[in-house]
């Protein structure tokens, strides 16, 4: 089977068929990990026209897809990539809560929930920006 598996992953369009399967995978349940621990639902707050929820929703997609990019232009096998691309998840999940816990001044979920655009913001570009530094430091 695995030898089955490697010849299809060999060939380009095996190998981006896989590969795209992946992120999609990673997508749903990475966020449905980000949605567990926040204290607003995503999908309700964007149907609802929640800007502010768009971008910080946003940002963790592009990162989750940014992280797992740098796994396959390392040359990483696919197994290889879905390990390291968890890792970053992970890397991210602890880089949401620091951003909450250097915020004691305000609660960045309840902002967020909220439609605080400005915090949104900056929660996007946190994720956008550090998928950068965890995509090349995973490898």
């Amino acid at each position: 089977m695995n030898t089955l598996i490697d010849s299809i992953l060999n060939t380009p369009i095996g190998a981006a068929i896989a590969y795209f399967s992946v992120a999609v995978l990673e997508l749903v349940v990475f966020l449905s990990v980000f949605e567990a621990v926040t204290r607003y639902k995503c999908w309700d707050e964007i149907r609802k026209g929640n800007l502010a929820v768009a971008m910080a929703t946003g940002g963790k997609i592009f990162g989750i897809c940014n992280i797992l990019r740098f796994c396959i232009e390392s040359g990483s096998t696919i197994y290889e990539s879905m390990l390291w691309s968890l890792l970053g998840f992970v890397l991210l999940m602890v880089a949401y809560f620091l951003f909450e816990f250097v915020t004691p001044f305000f609660k960045v979920d309840e902002e967020i929930g909220n439609g605080n655009r400005a915090v949104g913001l900056i929660s996007m570009i946190l994720s956008v920006a550090l998928s950068y530094v965890i995509g090349v430091s995973v490898l």
